[in-house]
């Protein structure tokens, strides 16, 4: 398989900009047709950083887009930006998805009723962490009043927990960064900024993970699904054996199956899971 990150994505049609750095915007693709679409947010990853921007997720944006959903490809300021990591990576995905409701809301070709948000690795972490912003208490910079909320989230083999990609030390160490320090040092960060911290979310939540990614190990998925369940959400956990880190965002890849069929599942559209609520499905 071609590595995925060294493609040139396909072409997007319309740039938003929700903010005046060079980072924050995002890039809207539109199926063919009249509508109305659903609406589905992506959320690139890349640890964080920087040097690794929206581009190699427009593959999947583009197959998506294809199968009649509305994809917003958002940017947002990084590890190495000024203003990225904490707080402003986290308030650049709550300011984007605010922006394009508001701009794109008088668009007949937007459900907006049917709206969902996805992200891969990191972009996993800030979708779920979306889903669950409801719950940040108001004395956080993270708060928001959630007018505008996404309760349907997919993340593949996304950061869910963050204390423990702490301990991990994923991304060599990359956390420390993001959160401007330790759990120790900013408990209270963490506790706003990690998903696992802000359940339970009511939200309608699918995580897809390979069983062989060694970059963000399944283990991050577990303890969220287990976390979740013990206290009264029921999310679902699809385990691809075989798969690895980057197959998840390829639709040219073995497991782009089991990712196309999570997200349109949000949507109930075409190709949707038939069984929603187990804990691991395996591909077809």
């Amino acid at each position: 398989m071609s590595n995925i990150l060294d493609r040139d994505p396909p072409p997007f049609d319309v740039r938003i900009r929700y903010g005046n750095d060079d980072s924050q915007f995002s890039e809207l693709r539109f199926p063919s047709g009249k509508g109305p679409f659903p609406l589905l947010f992506v959320v690139h990853g890349g640890f964080w950083q920087s040097r690794y921007d929206l581009s190699h997720v427009g593959h999947l944006c583009a197959a998506l887009t294809s199968k009649g959903v509305i994809t917003c490809n958002v940017e947002y300021r990084r590890i190495g930006n000024p203003g990225g990591g904490w707080p402003g990576t986290f308030q650049d995905i709550s300011l984007a998805t605010r922006n394009v409701l508001q701009t794109m809301s008088a668009d007949s070709r937007f459900d907006l009723a049917r709206r969902a948000i996805v992200g891969h690795s990191a972009g996993g972490h800030l979708a779920f962490w979306m889903a669950g912003s409801h719950r940040i208490s108001k004395d956080s910079p993270l708060f928001n009043d959630q007018k505008n909320a996404l309760t349907r989230a997919v993340s593949l083999a996304g950061v869910s927990d963050l204390r423990l990609a702490w301990k991990q030390k994923l991304g060599h160490g990359i956390v420390t960064r993001l959160m401007g320090g330790t759990p120790g040092q900013h408990s209270d960060r963490y506790a706003a900024g990690s998903p696992i911290e802000l359940l339970p979310t009511g939200a309608r939540e699918i995580l897809v993970h390979g069983v062989a990614d060694d970059t963000v190990p399944v283990s991050q998925s577990e303890a969220f699904v287990e976390r979740a369940e013990k206290i009264g959400d029921r999310p679902s956990l699809i385990k691809l054996p075989g798969i690895g880190h980057y197959e998840l965002i390829d639709p040219e890849s073995e497991a782009w199956p089991a990712v196309a069929s999570a997200v349109l599942s949000l949507f109930d559209l075409g190709d949707s899971l038939s069984v929603p609520n187990r804990r691991t499905v395996h591909p077809r």
